[in-house]
Formats: C-alpha cells, structure tokens, sequence
C-alpha cells in the first residue's frame, strides 16, 4: 500500500487508473469514472479531486452539462 493510500478514499481505484493510463490529457464520462472507480460520482468528487495531484495529474474541468471531466498530467 503505498502512503497516499492509507486515507482511502474511494476514489484510488480511478486515481490508480488514471496515473497507468498515463496521457497528457484526456476525458472520462461521468459513467466511465463511476465504472472504474467502482462508486458513483457524487459532490464529494469536488474534495477527493485535490488528491489526484499526489498521482501527478489534476482536474482541469468539470461540464455537468456534457458529463465530462477533463484531467491533465502536471508539469514536473
């Protein structure tokens, strides 16, 4: 278990995911997040989000019109 995992929020899962998926930048669907994160995407979303930068990535964009988030590697 590595450190940033001991909190376990309940979105590691995707967090895990997204750091192997390893593009640039790219979008996941509301349903594509709730799939690999294995809980549906809820407000809570908007606090865990901060997390994803101890994986070297962050949230660009949320569009609760489209039902897409927008996620981008962080410069080193």
């Amino acid at each position: 278990m590595k450190p940033e995992e001991s909190a376990m929020s309940k979105y590691i899962p995707l967090w895990n995911w997204i750091r192997e998926n390893g593009e640039d930048s790219f979008k996941l669907t509301f349903a594509e997040i709730e799939k690999i994160a294995g809980v549906p995407l809820d407000h809570s979303f908007l606090k865990y989000k901060k997390e994803l930068q101890e994986y070297g990535y962050q949230v660009i964009k949320i569009s609760m019109k489209t039902e897409l988030v927008a996620f981008e590697k962080l410069s080193v």
